[in-house]
């Protein structure tokens, strides 16, 4: 019988199986590497090229002793050589090969072909020519003949990706070029800096697969590209602004399709609401009409949460229409209008077409100006329900945001049904959790009572392979939703100070974001230095 050349394949039940039996044959323990903690500094201080070469992870150390996980614990003089090259003794474990490649791949591929690309920065000639739309490990490790600088920008953005980065910054400083991710809203170094002779031309590559002006360097330029990654296109929207050390470079990852998959099934369920507001908030998006106002900072997820109840009340019977700046994320069955203040269509001028198309609910992105927010009243005041946005720091400085556009106070408090202030959070990676006791001291700072909280386990994460040691993986969101009942209405009427409203509404049952954030902490989803840095502590 002809034998067709490819390679055997195990399953994965298979490979376990015999991974147990070999563990159990020469005494040496089993570990799932799917359920076990993983010291992320320890993986990192140690070579890349010999655990790929070697086939091992490194688990913990203890004593000059160290502890890894293998596939094959037969091949004795490898054992030997690793000990030797580490210098120290090793302590085995068995765990199967495909469960070690993918721990070495997960995490350490992409940043090491980064590093190398950082390293090789040693060539004279770069062309700014383009690299092709498609990003993969292979394209990265295999293309000898691509040029550094490409090199280096495509494997940031492959890299950035990888790590779930929602922003890829480059900034430029005295004598060095840094780019850093954001990933769950905290920026982190890419790379360690490097030499500031490579920077015009990484901020040239950037405006090439932009389409943007390479000569201009004077004023700001804004464009956007797109590549493909994993067999969906991402795009990147481009932001370069001139500085005293050089062009500064901003690119905002859009994942439309991913983002789109998660939408289509996104609900209020998801975006962390407590339950009794999540309760109240589902009521105020179910009115016939009147005003739902979202509030925070840019980046605080006020888009997502509209997103989630435009998602929860849409039927076939109503017609939503937006008017936003950009629509970054297509809704199914629902009209979305992408502003272009260029062509003259700005949120106010968008906003009173959208009101000849018969709307039933509509959701502004963001109200800007005096003229946005007339109209938006008068449409909640006439039949229409109203999702929109304004930035302001909690629910009462809206009500003064409001009021200095030269709204009539009447009016403004006639169309509101509710006012919501919303801030993120980091999440504790799951892979790390653990329980820690405080002493009193940060306790007392965080201005919680020591009777309650005295002998309360606290959450935290220790750092692992999964959440780059940072102890944090993904976000979620805190509230402040303030009820317009009858007595707040009247104060705002008569132009009480904000600081009376806030009583009144706490008076009334508002939970703050602070109290919101200390919920979180209770729950073991969040720690209490996150909570401190988002949240002011009353």
């Amino acid at each position: 019988m002809a034998t067709t050349g490819e390679p055997i394949r195990i399953s994965r039940e298979d490979e376990e199986r015999h991974a147990r039996e070999v563990a159990a044959r020469y005494r040496y323990r089993y570990v799932d590497l799917d359920n076990v903690h993983i010291d992320s500094d320890l993986f990192r201080s140690i070579p890349v090229d010999l655990m790929f070469r070697y086939n091992f992870v490194p688990m913990t150390e203890r004593n000059g002793s160290l502890e890894i996980a293998i596939a094959d614990p037969r091949q004795l003089p490898e054992l030997d050589e690793i000990s030797l090259l580490l210098g120290k003794k090793l302590r085995i474990n068995v765990s199967p090969l495909s469960q070690i490649n993918d721990l070495l791949k997960k995490t350490e591929q992409s940043q090491r072909v980064l590093e190398e690309v950082t390293e090789g920065f040693v060539l004279d000639v770069v062309r700014a020519e383009d690299a092709g739309e498609t990003l993969s490990i292979d394209k990265l490790t295999g293309d000898s003949d691509i040029s550094p600088i490409i090199r280096l920008v495509d494997t940031t953005i492959f890299n950035a990706l990888e790590r779930r980065a929602s922003d890829i910054h480059i900034e430029t400083r005295n004598a060095e070029v840094a780019i850093k991710y954001r990933i769950d809203g905290v920026l982190h170094y890419a790379m360690p800096p490097i030499s500031k002779d490579w920077h015009e031309t990484i901020v040239s590559r950037i405006k090439v697969m932009s389409e943007l002006d390479i000569a201009e360097r004077r004023v700001p330029q804004d464009g956007r590209f797109r590549v493909r990654y994993k067999g969906r296109q991402i795009d990147f929207r481009v932001s370069i602004m001139p500085t005293v050390h050089g062009e500064d470079c901003v690119l905002r990852v859009l994942d439309k399709e991913s983002m789109s998959e998660k939408f289509s099934s996104l609900s209020l369920d998801v975006v962390g609401f407590s339950e009794r507001d999540r309760k109240r908030f589902d009521h105020y998006i179910r009115e016939p009409y009147g005003m739902v106002l979202v509030t925070g900072p840019t980046g605080s997820g006020k888009t997502t949460t509209l997103y989630a109840a435009l998602s929860d009340i849409k039927t076939d019977e109503d017609k939503i229409i937006t008017v936003e700046d950009p629509v970054e994320y297509q809704l199914h069955g629902i009209t979305q209008i992408p502003v272009n203040e260029k062509k003259g269509l700005t949120f106010s001028r968008g906003l009173r077409s959208i009101l000849r198309h018969d709307p039933d609910k509509i959701m502004v992105g963001e109200i800007r100006d005096p003229d946005t927010a007339q109209i938006a009243i008068q449409s909640a005041l006439t039949g229409h329900l109203v999702f929109t946005t304004v930035h302001a720091n909690n629910v009462v400085d809206v009500l003064g945001r409001f009021l200095n556009m030269g709204v009539e106070a009447y009016n403004f408090v006639s169309a509101l049904n509710c006012i919501l202030a919303q801030r993120l959070v980091r999440l504790i990676c799951e892979h790390c959790k653990v329980k820690r006791r405080y002493p009193p001291e940060p306790i007392e700072q965080s201005n919680l009572p020591m009777k309650q909280w005295a002998d309360f386990e606290f959450s935290e994460g220790e750092g692992c392979i999964e959440c780059s040691g940072t102890g944090f993986r993904g976000r979620t969101a805190i509230h402040e939703l303030l009820d317009m009942s009858d007595r707040i209405r009247e104060l705002i009427l008569d132009k009480r100070p904000n600081s009376e409203v806030a009583r009144a509404a706490r008076e009334e049952g508002m939970q703050t974001l602070r109290d919101s954030a200390v919920e979180r902490v209770r729950n073991g989803l969040t720690t209490l230095k996150e909570i401190n840095k988002v949240t002011f502590i009353d």
